[in-house]
C-alpha cells in the first residue's frame, strides 16, 4: 500500500463539543439521518424486491419494518396483521420492536404508537437502533467492537495514509479523504489517489460516493454539500455509511475465504490423484525389477577362472551396496505413501484407493520376498566357487612362480657355460672364474629341489583337472631337459678352468716380480725428471750452490740405475720365451703393473737428455744472483744512512715546536733554517729511488742488508716534509694570535708550559680529560656537577669544533685568547672614549673612524651601535650607551 503525503492538520484533534443528546434534533442532522438512513434500509429492502420513499409514513404501518428486520436477520417473524385500522398497524409494530427486543436491545422512550403516528424522532431512533444491532454491533477487530471496534477499523486501514487521521465519527471524515483511504485500501485501482487535494472536500467526497455507488454496491446515504456545510456531520448517519463501507470488504474477504477453500479442496484432491499415479508407477517399476533380478541371482553356472567368478561376486557386492538398498528405500516408500493416501481418502470422505491388479501392497511383498529367497543362496555358491578356484589358482599361481624364479635364473646360464673367457684371463681372473663356478655348483645343487617341486605341483595339477595343464606340462618338461643340460655343462667348464690355471700361475710369478722391480725404478726415473725439469726459484747465491751440490750428487747414480733398467728387461723376455713355447692366448698386460718395457727406455733416454740441460740453467742462475746481491749491498748502505736521518729530523722538528726557549719569532726561524736543510737532502733520496728501481727490475724482494724498505723511506720523507711546514704553519698562526690578541710572550710561554705539561704523551694534541685538567690549572671554575659539564661541553664546541676528541695548541690559545680579549678591549675602547670625548658627552663615528686604530674603531661601532640612548645624539655615541654595553646595567 503506497502511502500518500500531505500536510499534516490539526483540524482532526479537534475535541467533541459536549452536548445534550435529549435536545431537539438538528435540522442539518436530521436532513443527514434521513438520507442515510433511507439509503440503509432501501439497501436491504431491495434484495426483498422493494423500497421506501418516507422513513416516517412508510414504517407506520409496520409492515415495511417487519420485512427489513426479516432481511438483515434472516428469520421470520410473526406473521403480521394485514388490517389497515390503527389497531393492526400498532400490532406490527410492536411485533417488530419485541423482535427488536428479543436481540438484546433496549428500545427507550420508543413505542409502536410514535412510530405508527409518524414521529421522526423516534423513527430515526429505531431505525439507529436496528443499525447499531445489526450493522454495528457485530464488528469486532482487535477485542474491541461496535463503534470502537468500527473506528478502530477505519483506524488501521486508513494508517498508512498520513493526510488521513480518523479520531470519530463526524469531523475526522469532512474532507472526504477518509472515504477515499478505504476505497484505496481495498481497490487502489478505483482511486487515483495521488491526484486528490485536502483543500476540495466536494470533489473528494463525491469521488468517493460515486466509486461506492458504481463499483461497491453501496448506495448513496450523504450529499457532499450537507457534510461540507455543516460544522460538525451527524455522527449516526457517518458511523451507517462507513458500516457499509466495513461490510462490503469484509464480505469480499469472506467470499476470498470462501474460494480459497474450495481451491484447497481441489487441491488435495489433485494431491491425492497424483499420489494414486506416483504408486501404480513405482509398484509397476518395483516389480520388473524384481522380475528381472530373480533369475540373475537363480543362476549357479560356475566360471573357470577365479577373475570371472570374483566378478561376480563383485556384481553381488555391487547390488546389495548399489541396486537393492534405493530398491529397499522404494519399497518402504511405496507403503507409506500407500498408508497416507488412504489416510487422506478417510480424512476426506472418500472411497479408499484399490491398486490394478497384482499392485497390491501384499503381491510386492510376496514377489519382494520371492527376491530374498533366490538371494539367500546365491552369496553362499559364489563364495564356495572362488575357495574352490582360489585352491587352483593358488597352485597354478605357485607353479608358475617357482616356474618364473627357475626361468630367471637359468636365463642365460647355458650361454655363461659354454663361453671360453677363460683362453683370455689372467691367472687372478681365472682363479675368480673358478670361486664363481665354485659357487654357480652350490646354487645349482640349491636349485635341484625348486625343479622337484616344480614337477610335483604340475603332478597335482594335471590330478584336479586345472583347465589349462597342458601348457603346465609342457612348461614343466622344459624346466627338466634344461636342468639335465647344465649339469653337463657345468662339468665340462670346471676341467677347462682347472688346466689353465695351473699354466697361468707361472707366468703370474715371473709379472709379480717384473712389478716389483719396475715400479720403484718408474718411480726414481719420473722424480728425476721433475727434479731435472723444476723451474726453480733462488733468491741468494747459497740456495743456487746448495742446488749444483744436489746435481752432482744425483749424476754418480746413473750407472747403477743403467744395470736395474737392464735386469728388469730381462723377466720381461723370459715371460715372452713362456707365451711362445706353450702357445698362451694372453688377454692383456702385466695385472701387477702398467709399466711396459717401452715405457722404461723412453724414460731413461729422457733422463739422459735432461741432465747437460740441469746443468745450464744452474750455471745461469748462478751468475745472476751474484749480480743481485751486489744490488742489495748497493741499495742496503744508502738506506741505513737516509732512513735514521728522516728519523733524527722528526724528533728535532718535534723538540722546537713544543720547546719554550726564545721568542716565536726565534722558533720560526729555526724551523725555516730546518726546512732548507731537509729540501737540500732531496738528491740523496732520488738517489735511492733509483737504486730501488734497479732492484725491483731484478725482481728481488728481500734485502738482509737493511732494515728499510723504499716504502718506509717515502712515507718517512713525506712525513717530514709534511711536519716542517705544518710546524711553521702552527707557529706563524700563533704569532697572529699573539698579535692580533694582545698576548704578551710571557703569557704565550705559561700556555705552552701548561699544554705541554699535560701533553702526556708529547703528541702535540690534548684528550678531553687533559684539556679539562688544564683548564683548571689556569683558574677556569669546571666543576663536576651538571652546569660544569655544561660549560665544559661548550668550551669542547669551540676548540674541537669537528669533534675529533682532541685540542690543538693552536685551538687552545685561540680559545685563551678570545676569552680574555673582550676585558681587555672594552678597557682601551673606553679609555680612548674618555680621552677623544673631552668635556662633551659623546663621540661621533667619524670621530672614532678616524682617532681610533681600524679595529678597535669598528670593534666600538658594531657593539655600542645596539644602545643608543633614546636622547642621543644622531651619528653619535654617548657615554651611558658605552658604559651600559660592555660593563652591564650594574656599572651606570
Amino acid at each position: 500500500m503506497d502511502h500518500y503525503d500531505s500536510q499534516q492538520t490539526n483540524d482532526y484533534m479537534q475535541p467533541e463539543d459536549d452536548w445534550d443528546r435529549d435536545l431537539l434534533l438538528d435540522p442539518a442532522w436530521e436532513k443527514q439521518q434521513r438520507k442515510t438512513f433511507t439509503a440503509w434500509c432501501n439497501s436491504h429492502l431491495r434484495k426483498a424486491g422493494t423500497q421506501i420513499e418516507n422513513i416516517e409514513e412508510d414504517f407506520r404501518d409496520g409492515l415495511k419494518l417487519m420485512l427489513l428486520l426479516e432481511v438483515i436477520s434472516g428469520e421470520r417473524l410473526a406473521k403480521p396483521e394485514r388490517g389497515k385500522m390503527r389497531v393492526h398497524k400498532i400490532s406490527n409494530v410492536n411485533k417488530a420492536l419485541d423482535f427488536i427486543a428479543s436481540k438484546g436491545v433496549k428500545l427507550v422512550s420508543i413505542g409502536a404508537e410514535e412510530i405508527v403516528d409518524g414521529n421522526v424522532k423516534m423513527t430515526l431512533g429505531m431505525i439507529w437502533t436496528i443499525i447499531l444491532r445489526f450493522a454495528i454491533q457485530d464488528i469486532s477487530v482487535e477485542e474491541t467492537s461496535a463503534k470502537e471496534g468500527l473506528l478502530l477499523w477505519c483506524q488501521r486501514k486508513t494508517a498508512p495514509y498520513k493526510n488521513v487521521n480518523i479520531q470519530n465519527f463526524h469531523i475526522s471524515w469532512k474532507d472526504g479523504l477518509g472515504f477515499c483511504a478505504l476505497i484505496h485500501r481495498h481497490r487502489p485501482e478505483l482511486i487515483d489517489y495521488g491526484k486528490l487535494r485536502k483543500d476540495d472536500p466536494l470533489t473528494n467526497l463525491n469521488t468517493a460516493f460515486d466509486v461506492a455507488e458504481k463499483y461497491l454496491d453501496i448506495p448513496k446515504m450523504l450529499d457532499a454539500e450537507d457534510i461540507v456545510g455543516t460544522a460538525r456531520p451527524d455522527e449516526k448517519a457517518i458511523m451507517t455509511y462507513v458500516s457499509s463501507f466495513y461490510h462490503a470488504f469484509s464480505g469480499a474477504q469472506k467470499a476470498e475465504t470462501a474460494a480459497n477453500r474450495i481451491c484447497k479442496v481441489l487441491a488435495v484432491n489433485q494431491e491425492n490423484e497424483q499420489l494414486m499415479e506416483d504408486y501404480e508407477k513405482l509398484a509397476s517399476d518395483l516389480l520388473e525389477w524384481i522380475r528381472r533380478t530373480i533369475p540373475w541371482l537363480e543362476n549357479r553356472a560356475p566360471e573357470n577362472t577365479m577373475q570371472a567368478m570374483q566378478q561376480k561376486l563383485e556384481d553381488f557386492r555391487d547390488y546389495r551396496r548399489l541396486h537393492k538398498p534405493p530398491k529397499v528405500q522404494e519399497k518402504c516408500q511405496l507403503e507409506i505413501n500407500f498408508n497416507t493416501l488412504q489416510t487422506k481418502l478417510r480424512l476426506s470422505n472418500r472411497p479408499a484407493f484399490m491398486p490394478s491388479e497384482g499392485k497390491m501392497v501384499s503381491d510386492i511383498n510376496n514377489a519382494w520376498a520371492g527376491l530374498e529367497q533366490a538371494e539367500k543362496g546365491y552369496e553362499e555358491w559364489l563364495l564356495n566357487e572362488i575357495r574352490r578356484l582360489e585352491r587352483l589358482d593358488h597352485l597354478a599361481e605357485k607353479f608358475r612362480q617357482k616356474a618364473s624364479i627357475h626361468e630367471s635364473w637359468t636365463d642365460g646360464k647355458e650361454a655363461m657355460l659354454q663361453q671360453k673367457d677363460y683362453e683370455t684371463a689372467t691367472l687372478s681372473e681365472i682363479k675368480a672364474l673358478l670361486k664363481k663356478h665354485e659357487a654357480f655348483e652350490s646354487d645349482l645343487a640349491a636349485h635341484q629341489d625348486r625343479v622337484e617341486q616344480i614337477a610335483a605341483i604340475a603332478q597335482e595339477l594335471n590330478e584336479l583337472d586345472y583347465y589349462d595343464s597342458p601348457s603346465v606340462n609342457a612348461r614343466c618338461q622344459k624346466i627338466c631337459d634344461q636342468w639335465d643340460n647344465l649339469g653337463a655343462l657345468t662339468q665340462k667348464r670346471r676341467e677347462a678352468l682347472e688346466r689353465t690355471e695351473k699354466l697361468l700361475e707361472t707366468i703370474d710369478q715371473l709379472y709379480l716380480e717384473y712389478a716389483k722391480r719396475a715400479a720403484p725404478f718408474n718411480n726414481w726415473m719420473e722424480g728425476a725428471m721433475e727434479d731435472l725439469q723444476d723451474t726453480f726459484i733462488v733468491h741468494t747465491i747459497e740456495e743456487i750452490q746448495g742446488l749444483t751440490t744436489a746435481h752432482e750428487q744425483f749424476k754418480a747414480t746413473l750407472p747403477d740405475a743403467d744395470k736395474e733398467r737392464q735386469a728388469i728387461l730381462g723377466i720381461h723376455n723370459e715371460v715372452s720365451k713362456i707365451v711362445q713355447t706353450y702357445h698362451v692366448n694372453m688377454a692383456g698386460t702385466n695385472p701387477y703393473t702398467t709399466i711396459t718395457p717401452q715405457e722404461i727406455n723412453g724414460k731413461w733416454d729422457h733422463v739422459r737428455q735432461l741432465v747437460p740441460r740441469r746443468d745450464q740453467a744452474l750455471m745461469e742462475e748462478h751468475a745472476r744472483q751474484q749480480q743481485n746481491e751486489r744490488l742489495r749491498k748497493q741499495f742496503g748502505a744508502q738506506a741505513n744512512v737516509i732512513g735514521p736521518w728522516i728519523q733524527t729530523k722528526m724528533e728535532e722538528i718535534g723538540r722546537i715546536s713544543i720547546e719554550m726557549h726564545g721568542t716565536l719569532e726565534d722558533q720560526l726561524n729555526h724551523l725555516r733554517q730546518y726546512e732548507k736543510s731537509i729540501v737540500n737532502y732531496k738528491p740523496k733520496i732520488d738517489q735511492l729511488e733509483g737504486d730501488h728501481q734497479q732492484i725491483q727490475e731484478a725482481l728481488i724482494f728481500d734485502n738482509k742488508h737493511t732494515n728499510y724498505t723504499m716504502e718506509h723511506i717515502r712515507v718517512g720523507w713525506e712525513q717530514l716534509l709534511t711536519t716542517i711546514a705544518r710546524t711553521i704553519n702552527e707557529v706563524e698562526n700563533q704569532i697572529l694570535t699573539r698579535d692580533a690578541k694582545g698576548i704578551s710572550q710571557e703569557q704565550m710561554n705559561e700556555f705552552r708550559a701548561s699544554f705541554n705539561h699535560f701533553d702526556r704523551d708529547h703528541s702535540g694534541t690534548l684528550g678531553p680529560e687533559e684539556f679539562k685538567a688544564c683548564l683548571i690549572s689556569l683558574g677556569y671554575d669546571i666543576g663536576n656537577d651538571a652546569q660544569g659539564e655544561a660549560e665544559f661541553a661548550r668550551i669542547m664546541s669551540i676548540v674541537d669544533p669537528n669533534r675529533l676528541g682532541v685540542v690543538t695548541f693552536q685551538a687552545f690559545i685561540d680559545f685563551m685568547s678570545r676569552e680574555t680579549a673582550d676585558t681587555d678591549t672594552a678597557d682601551q675602547v673606553m679609555a680612548s672614549f674618555k680621552i677623544l670625548a673631552g668635556d662633551k658627552n659623546y663621540i661621533t663615528v667619524d670621530e672614532l673612524r678616524r682617532e681610533l686604530p681600524p679595529d678597535q674603531a669598528e670593534y666600538c661601532i658594531a657593539r655600542m651601535a645596539p644602545y643608543h640612548g633614546p636622547d642621543a645624539v644622531p651619528g653619535a655615541l654617548d657615554y651611558m650607551s658605552f658604559s651600559t654595553a660592555l660593563y652591564g646595567e650594574s656599572d651606570l
